[in-house]
């Protein structure tokens, strides 16, 4: 019995496009279909929305989730900056859904999150999908391994063609253009998250000696920024060039670890870098006491990382299907074409649907804990 299902259709008919995908994705799943996850591509935001709407329609009385995006991943592609919609479906008699809408009110002198639900002892995982552009996605996502008692959380940033004011949202028939959405899964059907940071290690571990919020003052007792030069001069050309065009930090997840190699760090971009103080903007808080170590990403780590993570994952779990959230700038910005990553999940689930989107912002745990992410593919894989 196939309990899965995914399409994705081009065209320049946002909506006939959208009636195509979900009837492919639909026709596919036997027996009733319980969840739609959807996601619209187009440079009109109304036909974003009709596109929406029409998707919702032909979901029927199944759970439908979905947003804009600038590029759109299923039936084993990805299609970047032109008009195309995917659909992903599946039969989940056995899992509880719950859906979510987040908004924001002013609370003194912060903005409350209001809207989330209370999760169930049974749920397993939360699916958000989050308007970047005026919703505190970062904060909020940080504060929920903690509220959510450890509940993971995955999905990832709308966008639309057109920044801010082409964001939309679809939940249960509803069309939003703010706040956040999504839906709380619990059962044995689904089976977890795979994150793939796709970064590499150089350079040697360093503790944080010195460290005020962001801001890293010195690594093992000596300025920060001058071990980034002696990281730098000691570097291969090729290692060098990479650290030219974008050098990360990560932060270990667990101190306690005997070692810490690839896979082991919560990967953050190096924002900064002032000689004068010796210091280096992250993007994350960073404690006295971390371990940290500086990283490199292009294609070739990017796709040994998540080969490597979708194995280990792989060994424990028997995958049947998955939701992909994978960065826009992993697409063609970082491989020969945009279905790196949807066939490199493809081929670990055994052709198995799968289908996302290229979001602006990935979230998913690394270390057992909520983060949302930058050139990051994160999957939530279930049961076949």
């Amino acid at each position: 019995m196939a309990r899965f299902g995914d399409a994705l259709t081009t065209g320049a008919d946002l909506v006939n496009a959208a009636e195509r995908a979900a009837t492919g994705a639909l026709e596919q799943v036997e027996g009733p279909v319980d969840l739609v996850c959807f996601f619209v591509s187009g440079s009109d935001p109304e036909e974003v929305t009709l596109a929406g709407k029409r998707v919702m329609e032909l979901a029927g009385d199944a759970t439908a989730l979905g947003c804009s995006a600038t590029g759109v991943i299923g039936g084993g592609r990805g299609v970047e900056g032109q008009g195309a919609v995917s659909v992903w479906c599946a039969s989940l008699p056995d899992v509880g859904l719950t859906p979510f809408r987040l908004d924001t009110v002013v609370e003194g002198d912060h903005l409350a999150v209001v809207g989330m639900r209370e999760p169930d002892p049974t749920d397993r995982v939360a699916i958000m999908l989050a308007n970047p552009y005026e919703f505190p996605t970062q904060a909020f996502v940080r504060e929920t391994t903690e509220a959510l008692d450890g509940l993971p959380v995955v999905g990832g940033m709308a966008d639309g063609m057109r920044g801010e004011e082409s964001v939309r949202l679809f939940c249960d028939g509803e069309v939003a253009e703010n706040g956040a959405i999504g839906v709380l899964l619990g059962g044995d059907g689904v089976l977890g998250t795979v994150v793939s940071q796709g970064c590499r290690p150089i350079g040697q571990n360093m503790t944080a000696t010195k460290a005020e919020g962001n801001v890293l003052l010195e690594l093992a007792g000596t300025s920060a920024y001058e071990k980034l030069e002696e990281l730098v001069e000691s570097l291969s050309e090729e290692d060098r060039l990479l650290a030219a065009r974008g050098l990360h930090v990560g932060v270990a997840m667990d101190e306690y670890a005997d070692q810490h190699g690839q896979g082991d760090f919560l990967v953050r971009t190096l924002a900064g870098a002032e000689p004068d103080t010796g210091a280096l903007t992250i993007g994350d808080m960073v404690e006295v006491g971390q371990t940290v170590r500086f990283q490199v990403r292009d294609a070739g780590t990017a796709d040994e990382d998540l080969a490597e993570r979708l194995a280990e994952f792989g060994e424990h779990h028997r995958m049947g299907a998955g939701l992909l959230f994978s960065c826009n700038g992993r697409g063609e910005a970082m491989f020969p074409h945009p279905d790196h990553d949807p066939l490199a999940v493809r081929r670990a689930l055994g052709d198995g649907a799968v289908a996302g989107f290229f979001a602006a912002g990935e979230i998913g745990p690394v270390g057992g804990v909520n983060h949302v992410h930058t050139f990051t593919a994160c999957l939530l894989a279930f049961a076949p």
